[in-house]
């Protein structure tokens, strides 16, 4: 099942199969036409010294609409995206890895603006599907490895993701789209732009809402989503002030494991609507207070994630003559949720054999991004700083169904007036980080950047309720240097390669993080704890031509004091997690990229991946009473790291007609740090198509889309760490994955006017 050598043998002929496809042709052909205006499906890196690429506006629009904008980077190589949800927006399930690197150990930001790690307990920031619709992304920006120096995130240990807005229109206008599709999904969205008003002034407002059941089960996830944004010229400078709201409610899936997908099936799912069923199961698992922890996990009575967010920025770009811009972003959020989980361990005294237990988040932060930049001869000087305070309250609470007969309180709507709190934590955080960097045009093909970052954090954690984990823990790195160069060999051929120095502070939070463990563990760990480190090194190959461009990438990263948090018992029960240093993990990988447009119209994009990620040392474990276990993970796989990908799309666009299809192959990967536990490789087929009307009066486009996601019906594992990874499942009984969707099918109407 895991062949090592094998899939290497296959990556490395991919891979070297993608440049030498073009190759020859490089040498032959005629320069690519810079003004073609067909977009490309992804963006290569011109000219950077870094792996950048991008996906535009218009791939995004060709996704079923509603499809997060993360999900539109999964095509690139070294991306591995996770989703149980068609369109790879619902947060308890969507995951990123890049490059073995998961989600929260890569930077996020929009328009500048940090987003934190962006995980489902999110205790610094939010999820891209709640910042911003994906109708509003103009563009998505994949560091794989060497992120930037100025990226405002203190997570990025590999990559970066750069979301961006798009722009209020010159002229006045409007946008009106309705999606339909499986599962009743429905989604409407609008656009107005008012044009450029008196003062240059223009503005843009959008608005969202949309629903969908769940494709297995019963319950809706629901989002209504605002924004509003406003440039202003100010003589030679330009302000720009954005707003988001965001109010998300999604009913759960069941999380499931091998043992009960094989006793249950692939539609198994929590009790709800059924409160009979989900009373006597309770009843069955709380009888003279024995607790059968499979017939009791096997379903719950209903689940679901609450938030809502207020996100806002006013940014200032302000030139100073000619050779000198500062450019400053002052940003505030807000966030008030609850994760709701129906749990039979907790009785409701009186009432029902169960209760809701509750995670709640309580998110306060503001910050500034700032920096300036100088050009001064050959030189292109850039220096900035990044401030963020962050109050961020989070409790664990219960509260009572005091009914045997029917529910009392609606899993759609915010609780009040809990049982108990079983632990409450008010965490400040403050941030700096610092940033100096020079990019030498030493000649005209030959580019040199280097500079370095100053990271310092404080983590502060004051116990209202519950075990005691008062304490401060400290991230300080005054020099974490950063170089690359990139060779223009020819106007068809670069060359480029970095290396980074990269560091992860502290979470701030009581589920994840040093935090999240015991009492007396974080006693222990307090003062010896050290933050994760990792150095990045890569290098590669651009070739573009006239029907071809592509890329080659080799990579090595040694990551230092890697943390992991190993889940005790059921999700649902929230036993602390145990936390591990397991000391280093060694990645290293090759990847390619190849967009070939054989004609008018068409292109073929294609990227394969190839990554070797493994633990170097064995960890020790402590129980509860003292006694120390060897955990022997050295030389193992890393959890959730596939090390062969591969992506292929077919586009093709010719007048008024619009089409694609792609495939997404994703390898075995595991959820146990012992490797005995894990899921089987997989591929899925996606395909769309439209036909874009013009000339009908008022309507200046009218654009109908049809999509079709899963083509083949594939019945897989999407997401394996939804409570977490674990030591070992030899009986397949942790209950950490969920599955993907079947075949969803969507149809769009979108109006310009």
């Amino acid at each position: 099942m895991y062949d090592t050598n094998n899939k290497l043998r296959r990556a490395i002929s991919l891979a070297l199969a993608i440049p030498c496809a073009f190759g020859a042709a490089v040498a032959v052909a005629q320069k690519a036409d810079e003004s073609d205006s067909m977009e490309e499906i992804v963006i290569l890196g011109r000219g950077e010294t870094r792996q950048v690429l991008e996906v535009g506006s218009q791939q995004i629009d060709l996704l079923p609409a509603g499809t997060s904008a993360l999900k539109a980077i999964e095509k690139l190589p070294g991306v591995n995206f996770q989703s149980a949800d068609p369109f790879g927006a619902y947060e308890w399930s969507a995951r990123v890895t890049i490059r073995g690197f998961n989600q929260n150990r890569i930077g996020f930001t929009l328009d500048g603006v940090p987003l934190g790690d962006m995980t489902y307990g999110n205790h610094n920031g939010l999820h891209i599907s709640r910042a911003i619709p994906s109708e509003l992304v103009d563009r998505v920006v994949l560091s794989q490895g060497t992120g930037g120096l100025d990226t405002a995130s203190s997570s990025n240990l590999g990559g970066t993701v750069q979301f961006f807005s798009a722009a209020p229109a010159d002229e006045f206008g409007a946008n009106l789209q309705q999606m339909f599709g499986s599962d009743s999904a429905r989604r409407t969205f609008a656009r107005l732009d008012t044009g450029e008003l008196g003062a240059g002034t223009k503005i843009l407002f959008t608005a969202v809402d949309a629903s969908s059941e769940k494709w297995k089960g019963a319950g809706d996830q629901n989002v209504r989503d605002y924004n509003l944004k406003l440039v202003q010229p100010l003589g030679g400078a330009t302000l720009t002030a954005f707003y988001n709201y965001s109010d998300r409610m999604e009913i759960d899936y069941q999380d499931l494991s091998i043992d009960i997908v094989d006793r249950r099936g692939r539609d198994w799912d929590n009790f709800y609507p059924n409160w009979d069923a989900a009373v006597a199961a309770a009843q069955a698992c709380n009888a003279s207070g024995q607790n059968d922890a499979i017939a009791c996990d096997d379903a719950y009575w209903n689940a679901s994630g609450l938030r809502k967010d207020h996100l806002g920025y006013v940014a200032l770009a302000l030139p100073f003559g000619e050779n000198v811009e500062w450019n400053a972003n002052v940003y505030m959020h807000q966030n008030e949720g609850q994760g709701l989980w129906g749990t039979p361990y907790t009785p409701t005294p009186g009432g029902a054999p169960l209760s809701i237990r509750t995670t709640e988040y309580d998110l306060e932060r503001q910050g500034i991004v700032t920096s300036v930049t100088w050009k001064v001869g050959a030189h292109e000087i850039n220096g900035g700083i990044w401030f963020e305070s962050n109050d961020f309250v989070q409790a664990r609470r219960f509260y009572g169904e005091t009914s045997l007969t029917a529910p009392s309180r609606s899993y759609e709507d915010f609780q009040r007036n809990p049982l108990l709190t079983q632990w409450e934590y008010d965490f400040d955080t403050t941030t700096r980080v610092f940033h100096l960097q020079d990019t030498w045009a030493i000649s005209d093909s030959l580019r040199l950047n280097a500079g370095f970052r100053a990271v310092r954090s404080e983590n502060e954690a004051t116990t209202i309720v519950g075990p005691v984990k008062t304490g401060t823990l400290e991230t300080d790195e005054p020099f974490l240097p950063q170089v690359g160069i990139n060779w223009r060999v020819s106007g068809d051929l670069e060359l480029f390669a970095s290396g980074s120095r990269n560091v992860r502070t502290f979470a701030s939070s009581g589920t994840s993080g040093p935090f999240s463990t015991t009492a007396a563990g974080f006693a222990a760990i307090r003062d010896v704890i050290e933050p994760e480190t990792a150095t990045n090194l890569e290098a590669g190959v651009r070739v573009r031509s006239a029907q071809f461009e592509g890329l080659l990438a080799v990579y090595h990263v040694d990551f230092e004091d890697r943390l992991v948090g190993i889940t005790q018992g059921p999700g649902i029960v929230g036993n602390p997690s145990v936390l591990a240093n397991v000391g280093g993990v060694t990645t290293k990988g090759i990847e390619a990229a190849l967009t070939w447009r054989p004609a008018d119209g068409l292109s073929w994009f294609n990227s394969v991946s190839y990554n070797d990620s493994t633990y170097d040392d064995d960890y020790v474990t402590t129980n509860g009473a003292g006694v120390q276990t060897i955990v022997p993970v050295g030389g193992k796989k890393v959890v959730d790291t596939p090390e062969l990908l591969f992506k292929s799309e077919v586009g093709y666009q010719r007048g008024p007609f619009f089409a694609h299809v792609d495939a997404n192959h994703v390898d075995d990967r595991y959820y146990t740090y012992l490797n005995e536990g894990g899921v089987d490789a997989y591929t899925v087929f996606n395909a769309g198509f439209g036909y874009r009307f013009t000339g009908l009066g008022f309507v200046e486009q009218l654009t109908l889309q049809a999509d079709v996601t899963n083509l083949s019906d594939e019945d897989y594992f999407s997401t394996i760490d939804s409570n977490g990874f674990s030591n070992s499942d030899p009986n397949g009984t942790v209950q950490t994955l969920l599955l993907g969707a079947p075949r969803q099918y969507f149809l769009s109407l979108k109006a310009k006017f």
